[in-house]
Parts: structure tokens; sequence; C-alpha cells
């Protein structure tokens, strides 16, 4: 799966976007960014680290499986699959 595709299952969940909407209505941009180096296994998968930021700021860590069947925030519980 593309790194892309990994940023878009996290910028398109719900709270993800607004979240996202509320900072750029106050003029700052955010990031979304794959930390390849930060991968985590999690019930024997591995998982990319995606990190959502606002000026300069960490907001939620999710965890996305590299073929983009799983996703996790840090705040859930057990990974969920997402659109499969």
């Amino acid at each position: 799966m593309p790194l892309h595709r990994a940023v878009t299952l996290v910028k398109l969940r719900p709270e993800a976007q607004a979240w996202a909407a509320e900072w750029l209505r106050r003029d700052v941009a955010v990031q979304f960014v794959v930390l390849l180096d930060e991968t985590r296994r999690i019930g024997g998968r591995c998982y990319w680290t995606v990190e959502a930021r606002a000026a300069g700021n960490l907001w939620r860590r999710y965890y996305v499986t590299p073929d983009g069947a799983r996703v996790l925030s840090e705040t859930e519980g057990p990974p969920r699959a997402e659109g499969r």
C-alpha cells in the first residue's frame, strides 16, 4: 500500500476531519505524517505510525497496517477493519 493511502485512511476518519477543520478555520496548517522508523507490532501485526499534528504539536497517533485493512487510534481499543 502506498504511504499516501495510509495518510488518507487517517485523514478521512470523522474525528480527524473535525479536528483538521477546526485548525484550518484558524488558518493553521495541519500535518499527517507517516513515521516508518516507528512501526509497531500489535496482536502479531505490523502497523505504521501516522501522526496528526497542528501548530507543531501532536494531536493523536494512529496505527495503520501496510495493507490498509486496519486502523487503530491510540485512544481506541483493538485494531478494527477499515473498508474490508
